[in-house]
C-alpha cells in the first residue's frame, strides 16, 4: 500500500470548531476579565489593575497560539480587534467620569481609536482580503513597523494602556503618585500610538477612496 493511499484525510473543520479554537477561547477569556474590571473599576483599583492587566496580557498570547496550532481565523482577528477597542473604551469611560474637565479629550481619543481601527480593518478585508496586520513597507513604513514586529506592537500597546492605567490610578488619592509616574513614563509611546492611529485612519481613507475611484472609472467606461 502506498503512503498516499494510507494517508488519513483531515477531518472537515466546522463553524463550531472555529468558535472553539484555542486563540478564540483566549479571546473569550479576555472579554470576561475586561467585564470584571469594569465592575471593580470604581472602588477597587488594585483588583482592577490585576484583572485588566491579565486581559491585556492575554492579547499577546492569542496570536502565538493561533500560529502554533494553525488556528488563524477571521473570527479571531475581528474578536481580537473589537476586544482591544472595547477594553480601552471601558477604561476611557471611567476616565471621562473621573476627570470631567478632560471628558472631551477622552471622547476624541475614543472616537479616533474606534474609527481608525474599524476603517483599517474594513479596508484590509474589502480591498486586499488579508489581515489588517499585513501592511507593506511601501504603503506605510510606520504601520509596517508597528504591525510586522510583534515586539514593537506589544510594547506600544502595553505602554498605551499603561498611560491610561496611570491616569486611572491618579483618580485615587492613595495611588496618585504611582499613577503619575506610570503616566509620565508611558507618555512617549502613548503619543506614538495616537499618531499611528491618525496615520492608520488616513491610509484607510486613501485606500478606500482609491478603490472607489477605480470603480467609478470602470462604470464611466462602460457607458
Amino acid at each position: 500500500m502506498s503512503s498516499e493511499s494510507a494517508t488519513v484525510p483531515a477531518a472537515e473543520v466546522t463553524a463550531e470548531d472555529v468558535l472553539w479554537y484555542i486563540p478564540n477561547k483566549i479571546g473569550y477569556a479576555r472579554i470576561v476579565t475586561a467585564v470584571i474590571s469594569f465592575f471593580t473599576m470604581q472602588n477597587c483599583p488594585i483588583s482592577t489593575a490585576i484583572v485588566y492587566t491579565i486581559s491585556c496580557l492575554l492579547d499577546a498570547l492569542d496570536g502565538t497560539m493561533a500560529r502554533k496550532y494553525n488556528q488563524v481565523s477571521r473570527l479571531g482577528a475581528v474578536l481580537d480587534m473589537v476586544t482591544d477597542r472595547s477594553t480601552t473604551a471601558g477604561l476611557l469611560c471611567f476616565l471621562t467620569l473621573a476627570y470631567p474637565t478632560w471628558g472631551p479629550f477622552f471622547q476624541v481619543l475614543l472616537a479616533l481609536d474606534i474609527t481608525s481601527h474599524y476603517m483599517h480593518m474594513y479596508a484590509s478585508l474589502a480591498i486586499t482580503g488579508g489581515s489588517h496586520k499585513n501592511v507593506t513597507k511601501e504603503s506605510s513604513p510606520l504601520l509596517h513597523l508597528y504591525y510586522s514586529r510583534r515586539d514593537v506592537l506589544f510594547t506600544v500597546c502595553f505602554f498605551n494602556e499603561s498611560f491610561f492605567g496611570g491616569l486611572y490610578w491618579m483618580a485615587f488619592d492613595r495611588y496618585y503618585t504611582a499613577g503619575k509616574w506610570i503616566a509620565i513614563i508611558s507618555f512617549p509611546l502613548w503619543a506614538f500610538k495616537q499618531f499611528a492611529n491618525v496615520i492608520q485612519l488616513q491610509r484607510a481613507a486613501v485606500l478606500l477612496a482609491t478603490e472607489d475611484a477605480k470603480d467609478a472609472n470602470e462604470r464611466n467606461k462602460a457607458k
